[in-house]
C-alpha cells in the first residue's frame, strides 16, 4: 500500500529549531531590555536568512548579558527617577518612626503611583483611557494591571501592588484606624525593594 506520510527532512527539523530559537530570543531581549531598546530593534531587524539572523539573536543575547553584568542598562533617567524616590520614602520613612504614619502612607503611595506611571512610559503601556469621550489618567490599579499584562513585572508583584494600593487608600481618604505603623513601615520597605528590583 502507497504511505502517504510526510517524511520530515533534517533540513525541516532544523528550519524550526532554528525559528523557535529566534522567537524564544526575541521574546527574552525585549522582556529584559525593553519594547523600545536598541537590542530589540536590532535582533526585530529583518533578514531573509534564518541562520543569519539567528547567529544575530546569539550575539545580541551575549552583549546584553556582559551590559547587564557590567550594570550598563541603568539609565541616567532611571538614576534620577531612583534617587528622588529614594528621598521621598526616606521622609517616610521618618514620618513613620516618629508616630506619624498615616502621612507616611500617603507619600509612600505616592511614589508607588508615580513609579507605575514611569514603568508604563518605559514598557510603551498607555498611561491614560478614554472615559466619555475624554482622555483621563489611568487609575493605579488599571496601571498595576496593564503592566503585569506586558511583562513589565509577575502576578506576585501584581497581588503586592494590589495590597499596597489599598493600604494608601486607606490612608488617603481617613481610614486611619484600619492599618497600624508596623503595616506602614513594612510598606515602605516593600516600594523601596520593588523600586529597587523593577527600576523605571
Amino acid at each position: 500500500a502507497h504511505n502517504n506520510l510526510h517524511v520530515i527532512s533534517a533540513s525541516d527539523v532544523l528550519k524550526t529549531a532554528l525559528h523557535e530559537f529566534i522567537m524564544k530570543a526575541l521574546s527574552a531581549i525585549e522582556r529584559i531590555s525593553g519594547k523600545n531598546s536598541t537590542y530589540i530593534h536590532e535582533a526585530q531587524s529583518q533578514s531573509d536568512h534564518k541562520i543569519f539572523q539567528g547567529k544575530k539573536c546569539f550575539g545580541i543575547i551575549r552583549a546584553l548579558k556582559s551590559d547587564l553584568e557590567a550594570g550598563y542598562l541603568t539609565t541616567v533617567e532611571e538614576l534620577i527617577h531612583g534617587e528622588i524616590f529614594s528621598n521621598m520614602l526616606e521622609a517616610a520613612k521618618h514620618f513613620s518612626e516618629t508616630g506619624y504614619k498615616d502621612p507616611a502612607a500617603v507619600i509612600a503611595g505616592g511614589v508607588l503611583e508615580e513609579h507605575l506611571r514611569q514603568l508604563c512610559k518605559k514598557h510603551s503601556v498607555d498611561i491614560e483611557v478614554e472615559r466619555n469621550s475624554l482622555p483621563v489618567p489611568k487609575k493605579a490599579d488599571e496601571m498595576n494591571a496593564d503592566l503585569a499584562k506586558a511583562g513589565a513585572y509577575g502576578k506576585l508583584d501584581q497581588k503586592s501592588i494590589t495590597a499596597w494600593l489599598d493600604l494608601r487608600n486607606k490612608a488617603a481618604h481617613g481610614k486611619f484606624e484600619e492599618y497600624k505603623n508596623e503595616q506602614v513601615a513594612l510598606l515602605l520597605a516593600s516600594i523601596r525593594d520593588f523600586i529597587t528590583r523593577v527600576p523605571s
